[in-house]
């Protein structure tokens, strides 16, 4: 069975229906969906999941209990050794995701780096992730770096500025260019 990490902004609060509609598919897929305990993206999707009866679920979390499961299902908890709360804390669950699934969707407001981040943690292993651009009503599917430099383009100058503090996305970008000129 196929398993897909949905994830998305923590500021973006109602889902779009052509997010939605994709929701849809893989539930009638019968894929597995593996998501985060977030507010925003992760919270409103378990709560349209939970409104489908939608059972083939896991939701991971960073230390022992989730801060959001509202359909009470699997939890797979990953633990961290970094500081509670913490960027580094959440993003333990958000590799564990990346490993685990086959592919990503994600919401996306232009300016959240965990969104990013999990995007580009997806292209490093070599997964498809489907990106819904929310401020551009649109999806941009990144299989390979130029997608990445798409996606990225979308965002303000200050928002590239703070990803790239956060993240070194100028440097993670130039790594995978490199890598990917290698393959050929």
């Amino acid at each position: 069975m196929y398993k897909v990490f949905i994830s998305g902004s923590m500021k973006i609060k109602n889902l779009d229906p052509d997010v939605l509609e994709r929701i849809n598919n893989i539930i009638e897929s019968k894929y597995q969906i593996i998501l985060g305990d977030a507010d925003g993206v992760d919270s409103s999707i378990q709560a349209y999941l939970e409104s489908k009866h939608t059972k083939s679920v896991v939701v991971y979390c960073s230390g022992e209990k989730p801060r959001n499961n509202i359909g009470h299902w699997i939890t797979k908890k990953i633990h961290s050794n970094t500081t509670p709360g913490t960027r580094a804390f959440f993003t333990a669950k958000d590799i564990e995701m990346a490993k685990d699934c086959d592919y990503g969707l994600m919401v996306w407001d232009t300016k959240s780096t965990g969104t990013l981040s999990n995007a580009i943690e997806l292209l490093t292993r070599k997964k498809m992730s489907l990106v819904y651009i929310n401020k551009a009503k649109e999806f941009l599917k990144i299989k390979e770096v130029s997608d990445l430099e798409r996606l990225v383009s979308h965002m303000s100058e200050n928002a590239y500025q703070q990803a790239d503090k956060k993240l070194n996305l100028k440097e993670k970008i130039g790594f995978l260019k490199n890598e990917q000129g290698t393959l050929f």
